[in-house]
């Protein structure tokens, strides 16, 4: 049985708890190695004597030798490792087997919940179940405790213990005769499940989600039996072992040599008793006497499992939960607690008065902020290391988006000098060295064809969203979400930029601006073609509008000049995108054309040659006109 003693070591007073534990000698470390170490003592004496009073000189001379050799190599063997993680193993396996003993309470309390009647067959079947399931796992028993075998030796025992009826014997002995090689362990379990089945067709059981409670639970169990009979026929491999105990006791016989004293030792404290030596044999000794006790917990060991108490456990729990306790339970009152809910505290005795604890706090619960760092902070939505400066003397930039792409998750759009949609950094070798090198000329150079830019990409987003184009040098700041990037950042940086480097235009100043030459305008547009008379056709061919409806293009000018002489940015844009828009429909339109005219061409000989009608000349005609106005299209 294991030795218990955790109530000792509940309160840790005074010098240790675990001081008043060496005093006990069942279950101990005294008691496992004790033999070993009287052997050992034994041996070390003889050798001792001998040295001492029965060589010569000579002789001890030799001996010295052999035990300054083993004392010097003993060392090599690796017995802290070897024996450390041999003994992990084991632990961790005795407590796994321990875990997977099946239990048979789970298994009791659905039974009891589940199959009803109050007369004698329920009865008789919830018992039944229960009295397999105990049956089953004390046949497990049988086969991996040495306790249990010798207490149900055969399964004639089982019958004069009540586990097992006589006809159930029958069947059993039946089987082993047929498939002698297994164990039919599982075999009261197969009958439980046929029990569970009978009692839903009977309908003693209301649901089948009740049935298939109960079967998983069975299969649960069984599934532990066949765990524990893997432990016991799956052991730990024979080589580890056998090098554990071959690390531990030739270490040992080299310490007979290599720990005697001589006369040539520098020590005189062990000269006649081996102090550390017996502490260290005391030690490693008691450590392999652990792994030899817990590698097997259901042998007769102090601390093995109460197997047989198991055995007695289980059927008196199952039959009191399914019969004894069957939908049975107490009056249901009302507590004293009903009328305020829950109680504040439970009371306490005098006893345990000095204990009352209070409520845990969280580890953070005594951290305070201060006041002046308790405020937000909200970081911009640009960084400025990102941000590109042409001109740092430039004013505060700002990238301006329509709502409409700022909700869709399009690209942004640049207004001014702004940020544009391949930023980079410049805070770069080459970035300054650029910098360094260029002129003012080439930084307004630059300013004018990003404004450019962002005036084209603007109209061309305006366009795609229907949306007005602004005036030029204006823009409405109500359909725009503007994004200001860190303005306090952007000053600080301004002031700490270098100075820019002299150029001849911020010498001599830039030159005066000339004057716009006007672009001359034209009446005729390049896709206007002459006005042609078709003539009449016959039904089958198709039939077009009249030469107004044709006209679709209107006279476009190439540039345009204001009241004012100033040009016109914007509508010049405006009009370059028109006149392509309007030479892509002049070209699919020529192609319309040309597919009606060879498509007629084919209808007009297939019904010739049927001899239904005759090609008109005007047929011709109408297809070298058609053909014309294709060509100058493309063109």
């Amino acid at each position: 049985m294991t030795v218990t003693y955790t109530a000792e070591v509940a309160t840790c007073t005074g010098l240790g708890c675990f001081l008043h534990l060496l005093g006990r000698w069942r279950g101990s470390i005294y008691k496992l190695v004790w033999r070993d170490l009287l052997i050992y003592l034994v041996c070390y004496y003889t050798l001792n004597l001998i040295y001492r009073l029965a060589l010569n000189e000579g002789q001890q001379l030799v001996f010295e030798s052999v035990v300054d050799y083993c004392k010097e190599y003993s060392t090599l063997i690796p017995l802290s490792f070897v024996l450390g993680f041999y003994v992990n193993i084991v632990m961790q396996r005795w407590w796994n087997q321990y875990t997977a003993i099946p239990r048979p309470d789970s298994l009791a309390v659905f039974v009891s919940s589940t199959v009803h009647g109050q007369d004698e067959r329920g009865r008789v079947m919830r018992r039944t179940i229960m009295r397999y399931a105990c049956l089953s796992v004390s046949m497990v028993f049988t086969m991996i405790s040495p306790r249990v075998k010798k207490r149900f030796p055969t399964l004639g025992h089982f019958v004069e213990a009540g586990l097992l009826q006589p006809g159930e014997k029958e069947i059993m002995d039946d089987l082993n005769s047929k498939f002698p090689k297994h164990s039919k362990h599982w075999l009261p379990l197969v009958w439980a499940a046929s029990i569970v089945t009978g009692a839903r067709k009977e309908g003693r059981v209301r649901d089948d989600f009740a049935v298939k409670t109960m079967l998983d639970e069975i299969n649960k169990f069984r599934s532990q039996c066949g765990t524990l009979l893997t432990y016991d026929t799956m052991s730990i491999p024979l080589v580890y072992t056998q090098v554990v105990t071959l690390a531990v006791y030739t270490y040992f016989v080299t310490t007979l040599m290599g720990h005697q004293w001589i006369k040539e030792s520098k020590s005189t404290v062990d000269i006649y008793f081996p102090v550390f030596t017996t502490l260290q044999f005391f030690f490693y000794v008691g450590w392999l006497k652990v792994a030899e006790t817990l590698i097997n917990p259901f042998g007769d060991d102090d601390d093995d499992f109460e197997v047989n108490w198991m055995i007695d456990r289980n059927l008196q729990m199952s039959y009191l939960i399914v019969d004894e306790m069957h939908h049975d339970h107490p009056e249901l009152i009302r507590d004293q607690y009903w009328d305020e809910v829950f109680p504040f505290e439970l009371p306490y005795t005098l006893a345990s008065e000095p204990f009352r604890e209070q409520h845990p706090l969280p580890s953070t619960a005594n951290i305070k902020v201060k006041r002046d760092e308790s405020d937000l902070f909200i970081p911009s939505s640009l960084k400025i290391d990102e941000i590109q400066y042409d001109d740092l003397h430039s004013p505060i930039n700002f990238t301006a988006k329509p709502a409409s792409l700022r909700r869709s998750g399009s690209s942004k759009l640049s207004l001014g000098r702004s940020v544009s949609d391949g930023m980079h950094r410049v805070n770069t070798v080459a970035g300054r060295l650029k910098r360094m090198f260029s002129t003012k000329d080439e930084s307004e150079n630059k300013d004018k064809e990003n404004y450019a830019g962002s005036m084209a990409e603007l109209a061309q987003s305006n366009q795609s969203l229907h949306i007005k184009p602004p005036r030029p040098g204006s823009m409405r700041i109500a359909d725009q979400v503007i994004e200001e990037v860190d303005e306090q950042t952007t000053i600080t940086q301004q002031k700490k930029a270098e100075p820019p480097h002299p150029s001849v235009i911020g010498l001599f100043g830039p030159p005066p601006p000339s004057q716009p030459v006007p672009v001359p305008t034209t009446s005729a547009s390049p896709f206007e073609f002459p006005v042609i008379q078709r003539p009449q056709i016959s039904k089958s061919a198709p039939t077009h509008e009249t030469p107004r409806e044709m006209d679709f293009i209107d006279n476009i000018s190439i540039g345009s000049v204001d009241a004012d002489g100033s040009d016109d940015e914007f509508t010049r844009l405006k009009n370059l995108r028109e006149q392509e828009r309007r030479s892509r429909l002049a070209k699919n339109y020529g192609r319309s054309l040309s597919n009606r005219s060879e498509h007629n061409d084919t209808e007009m000989l297939l019904l010739e040659r049927r001899g239904s009608i005759k090609r008109s000349s005007s047929s011709s005609t109408y297809i070298d006109v058609a053909r014309c106005f294709s060509q100058t299209s493309s063109k």
